[in-house]
């Protein structure tokens, strides 16, 4: 299949990451694989860094420039399924489309768990001019079936796939090493965009009142939150026990080196990439149970989940897995067993294939 996918957000997260995995592993079984995105997104340049075929439209905002410079690209260069991933690409696309008459098939795959308009405009996109919906978790594809009504058999949850074999338990020492971290300390970790909603704030005011000395919280990530979480970090006091190791190209290092996984998200999430990341690596984790992301972690099973913006319970969680490394151990196989069996790079592309193809028959 010739696959066309589209990005319209400039940002950086699980949800691009996603894209350049899924389209390397599309390339992998052979089919042509092209990555429309602004000119100045992170995701165009990381494409072309990876070897992808990746080219520069103006589709950052709705505007009648970007409808006519996906309605040329496509004249030239005929596809069979174009997939779109946020709403302004999502639109450009539509219109594009049904301007050209052009006869690909549209698929939109909602990464996040937001609300989706309920409007006559809205059901025109996601119902007659896109052929199916891809969720990335099962909640928020009954989220698109109970609350907008959309038909059951247009909309799919595929969860992002991760490579279950490099993500696997590593060397604690030796990774704390490498990243000069502290060998004897007890190393929280949240690994995630610096985003509001990643509950970043709650983590920190939760961390100020562990009294354990040795403990400390290490965050990896950056993005548009970084000047808060650093005021509030000096607010708290918090300096000398909190690490920002910012954006990294490879988490791996990172995850082997803590102790403890935390996600206390409260809004927009999907089944996240470094939840399922840190259970690969057998890591106990504490999130919440947002979005899809009890898919994944189960509570008291695989994971200990907590309501969403609860300071007492997030502190309750963390206190009972800092103070029992037995429960720790128990989570972290059980977590490593789940997800490898749930959430593989294989088992994504197998569903998404077969998905494509199906929606090119009916077209």
């Amino acid at each position: 299949m010739r696959i066309l996918h589209t990005e319209s957000s400039c940002g950086w997260g699980g949800q691009e990451l996603r894209i350049l995995d899924e389209s390397r592993g599309m390339v992998g079984r052979g089919h042509t694989v092209t990555i429309a995105a602004p000119v100045e997104s992170r995701l165009l340049a990381e494409a072309r860094r990876r070897g992808l075929e990746a080219i520069d439209l103006p589709i950052a905002r709705k505007s009648p420039r970007g409808v006519l410079s996906l309605y040329r690209w496509l004249r030239n260069h005929p596809v069979d399924v174009i997939n779109t991933h946020s709403s302004t690409d999502s639109w450009l696309t539509a219109v594009a489309c049904a301007i050209s008459g052009r006869t690909a098939a549209i698929v939109r795959t909602r990464h996040i768990s937001a609300a989706v308009p309920e409007n006559r405009a809205t059901r025109w996109l996601y119902v007659s001019a896109t052929h199916h919906v891809v969720t990335t978790g099962e909640a928020l594809r009954r989220q698109l079936i109970d609350v907008n009504g959309f038909p059951a058999d247009r909309v799919t949850s595929v969860p992002t796939g991760v490579d279950t074999r490099r993500f696997a338990p590593g060397e604690r020492a030796a990774a704390r090493r490498a990243l000069d971290l502290p060998p004897r300390a007890f190393l929280l970790g949240i690994v995630a965009t610096l985003r509001s909603w990643k509950g970043h704030r709650y983590l920190l005011e939760t961390f100020a009142t562990i009294a354990r000395g040795d403990c400390m919280l290490v965050i990896v990530g950056d993005g548009p939150q970084r000047a808060n979480i650093e005021s509030q970090i000096a607010e708290l006091n918090l300096a000398d026990r909190v690490i920002m190791a910012g954006n990294q190209s490879d988490v791996l290092p990172w995850l082997h080196a803590i102790d403890l996984f935390v996600l206390p998200s409260y809004a927009n999430e999907g089944v996240p990439q470094a939840l399922v990341q840190a259970m690969l690596c057998a890591l106990p984790c504490v999130t919440t149970d947002v979005g899809s992301i009890g898919e994944a972690a189960r509570d008291g099973e695989t994971a200990l989940v907590v309501p969403a913006r609860d300071v007492v319970a997030l502190g309750q969680a963390l206190q009972r897995l800092i103070g029992s490394e037995e429960l720790r151990n128990a989570l972290g196989r059980a977590a490593r067993a789940h997800c490898e069996n749930r959430f593989s790079v294989a088992q994504m592309l197998d569903r998404m294939e077969d998905l494509f193809q199906d929606a090119v028959r009916k077209v």
